[in-house]
């Protein structure tokens, strides 16, 4: 009988897996570009409305880094219709919340409210992109915001300046070589005029995906789109053509130092392909079977069972056009980075000769699907996750099929992607030491 109980229960998980998180969508363009994604859902009376642009760090003039970040922050300034530092007060007062994120590739806004107040969604985002009032006052207001979460997420953080340091060693030529934020020094030297040229040059709505999710009435919907987006100017074409980078065939050794930590840390870096290339999700997987919870291979050995470090992790940064993938290690007591690094080195290099165990392998596939199932649990999960998809994949299904690439990875690949892209000779390998180091 209990047998019988667990074959029913896999059933029926299974079917949950397949069915249960289909996620039915429209789409369309307007005329002047920008596309269009609905997601109805009414079992809850809530609502997410957001706009992804197709702009981040990678498309700023090298002289001056941070614009994409900056306007993220600059375009809640305020609009012709919505007075300065009101926006935030709208959203609340209307029981909604909202945000926004820049990196390098996207910059994504957002607001969730009770589904009532889609037209109130709707207007805001229109006005965002239509109307956003840009003057000095703005551009000074923000650039002290911006300094001040500089200093407080990077340069008095501990290991604040890791990526940082990654990513202009891994990169020479690609515009990833430079950080999210930037540097203070463009932003204090750009004038007005910059500011200005680059919302009008990326803020368009043919550079523009426009999701709606949860709680609302299609034709009503559409109607609302119409009236106001599709009077919104289409933009000049953006063409993009990023320098290539040189394969890496020598490891690159290099140091950084930090008053802000006490611990040293090793950071392993391999530069990747981008976020299409179906690699990214193998490499996914890796980092998932190295450093995903206390039973994963480099925690359980190193921190676990030999107590060499504090903390280890290993995880991919996917981007458009290329990735990253970091393994990184903190040690206990005595314990050399080097050692550390002898010690994540034996278990990739595992990876690379031989297949990974049946067992480990059905535990990935397992995490995976968990991973997929909460990733479509939430109307604002669902709208991001369409919005990247359509904006940086190509392709809006994946949010139904791309647990399919992940069912379809073999032990194999597994193997294979590990010996494509995690060798010695292709890695980065940066000794991140407390300041006081500077004289040994």
């Amino acid at each position: 009988m209990k047998n019988k109980l667990l074959l029913v229960t896999a059933i029926l998980f299974n079917g949950i897996l397949a069915f249960g998180q289909e996620v039915n969508f429209e789409e369309y363009d307007l005329n002047n570009g920008l596309h269009v994604i609905l997601h109805q859902d009414n079992t809850a009376p809530i609502i997410s409305i957001s706009v992804l642009y197709h702009v981040g760090s990678k498309d700023e003039d090298p002289e001056r880094t941070g614009f994409a970040h900056f306007f993220e922050h600059l375009l809640f300034e305020g609009t012709e219709n919505i007075e300065k530092g009101k926006w935030d007060q709208i959203v609340s007062s209307n029981g909604g919340s909202g945000n926004a994120t820049t990196d390098e590739d996207r910059t994504y806004y957002y607001e969730v409210f009770p589904s009532n107040n889609l037209q109130l969604g709707l207007w805001l985002e229109s006005e965002r992109m239509l109307h956003p009032v840009i003057n000095q006052k703005g551009v000074d207001t923000q650039n002290e915001v911006v300094k001040e979460e500089k200093r407080l997420r990077v340069d008095n953080s501990p290991y604040g300046k890791f990526i940082e340091n990654i990513k202009k060693n891994l990169f020479k030529n690609h515009p990833y070589k430079e950080t999210v934020i930037g540097k203070m020094d463009h932003l204090d030297a750009a004038t007005l005029e910059e500011f200005i040229a680059f919302q009008k040059k990326f803020y368009v709505p043919n550079n523009a995906v426009l999701v709606i999710a949860g709680d609302f009435k299609k034709e009503n919907a559409r109607k609302l789109i119409s009236d106001y987006f599709s009077t919104i100017p289409k933009g000049q074409e953006i063409s993009r053509n990023f320098p290539k980078e040189e394969p890496i065939l020598e490891q690159i050794n290099a140091k950084t130092y930090d008053p802000n930590i006490q611990i040293p840390a090793t950071m392993i870096a391999y530069r990747t392909p981008g976020l299409k290339n179906r690699d990214s999700q193998v490499l996914d997987m890796i980092s998932t079977y190295l450093s995903d919870g206390p039973s994963s291979k480099l925690y359980k050995k190193i921190v676990d069972e030999q107590k060499q470090a504090l903390q280890v992790g290993a995880f991919p940064a996917t981007q458009e056009d290329y990735g990253m993938y970091i393994v990184f290690a903190l040690p206990v007591g005595e314990t050399s980075l080097e050692m550390l690094n002898t010690e994540m080195e034996e278990e990739i290099e595992k990876l690379r000769t031989n297949l990974i165990s049946e067992n480990d392998y059905q535990k990935l596939q397992n995490k995976f699907e968990n991973q997929f199932v909460n990733s479509n649990s939430s109307v604002e999960g669902i709208a991001n996750s369409l919005a990247e998809y359509y904006m940086l994949y190509g392709d809006t299904s994946l949010i139904n099929k791309e647990i399919e690439v992940y069912r379809s990875i073999t032990k194999e690949e597994i193997k294979e992607v590990a010996n494509k892209y995690l060798n010695p000779n292709q890695r980065l390998v940066l000794e991140y030491l407390p300041e006081q180091n500077t004289a040994n």
